[in-house]
């Protein structure tokens, strides 16, 4: 008989213990870590930890069973239940950990802990905002967007708005310097300005520069993420951020075996699977955003027609509708 990992929490939930008290209260009698957690059922950090503390609002059914399993091993119950294959999926996952999202959440993780400046570049479309948006749901996370219009005093009002303290008067000095007390006093704190890129040319560098004054003279990490150009526009223009730099990543893009693994649980027809994969990593125009909008409109369609297979013509439809 087959024990999927919601039949596990089921029975520890009877006896008054969900699965993540029974997991956390594992961890603490063996003396380990989430990290170290983590890394034994090949999830990251942040993701297990916002499981652990209520906070995980993805599909959690591969990741219960893991620790199902990663229990199991633990307490010595025998040989390890084998996890339950994943359900079919009436829709793809809300978020996908790829190669990329665990770096760039590996990146903001480090950052926040030990007070770090991170530089995170890649792509239109392959998955730098909505990573870091996911992680700024954590608490002590300032989540800020920039845009080309962005004078110096919006981006000091957009930090204030972002940390949660009441727009400042006076000169942008003044503003920066509360800003600064703020972090100081309120410990443990994550700044995250994307589109960075946006902020500094061969112009003008003092919005970047506000920056830099903030990490430099405040307890507080710093990400700052944009197009590829941001990599170069810090080392040709802002040389005494660039020294400063502790963490750095650039996103690669999906794999094949990562697309495999994002339509697990769907039944593909191997042409099918084979197009998607080129629409994910094509060198040239393949990225996450193309996969997941045709995704999108391949999803609609077999609802429409009630399909269960994902076959190379459904495909094509979807094509043409986003090209209407």
């Amino acid at each position: 008989m087959e024990i999927t990992a919601a039949a596990q929490e089921k029975n520890y939930t009877s006896i008054g213990e969900s699965l993540a008290d029974r997991v956390k209260r594992t961890l603490e009698a063996k003396g380990g870590t989430i990290a170290s957690l983590a890394g034994a059922i090949s999830y990251s950090r942040p993701t297990v930890s916002r499981y652990l503390n209520g906070k995980y609002d993805s599909d959690a059914t591969d990741l219960e069973a893991r620790l199902v399993e990663w229990l199991n091993q633990q307490e010595g119950d025998g040989p390890a239940a084998e996890p339950a294959p994943a359900p079919r999926r009436a829709q793809r996952p809300r978020f996908f950990e790829s190669r990329d999202a665990k770096a760039v959440l590996g990146v903001c993780q480090s950052c926040q802990e030990y007070i770090g400046l991170g530089i995170v570049v890649g792509r239109s479309g392959h998955g730098k905002t909505y990573t870091l948006k996911e992680y700024a749901k954590l608490p002590r996370v300032a989540y800020i967007e920039c845009d080309d219009t962005m004078s110096s005093r919006d981006l000091v009002e957009a930090i204030e708005r972002a940390l949660g303290i009441p727009n400042g008067y006076g000169t942008i000095w003044k503003r920066v310097n509360g800003i600064r007390d703020f972090c100081n006093t309120n410990k443990g704190y994550l700044l995250i300005i994307d589109e960075a890129d946006k902020l500094v040319s061969k112009y003008t560098q003092k919005k970047m520069e506000i920056l830099r004054g903030v990490f430099d003279q405040a307890d507080v990490g710093l990400v700052i993420a944009g197009e590829p150009k941001l990599e170069v526009q810090i080392k040709n223009y802002l040389a005494r951020m660039a020294n400063r730099v502790d963490f750095y990543t650039s996103l690669r893009g999906l794999k094949p075996a990562e697309v495999e693994e994002y339509l697990a649980g769907y039944d593909v027809a191997p042409d099918a699977l084979a197009e998607l994969i080129a629409r994910a990593c094509n060198a040239q125009t393949g990225c996450f955003r193309l996969l997941d909008r045709t995704m999108n409109n391949v999803f609609r369609i077999m609802r429409e027609n009630g399909s269960e297979t994902i076959t190379y013509k459904i495909i094509e439809q979807a094509s043409s509708m986003m090209m209407l």
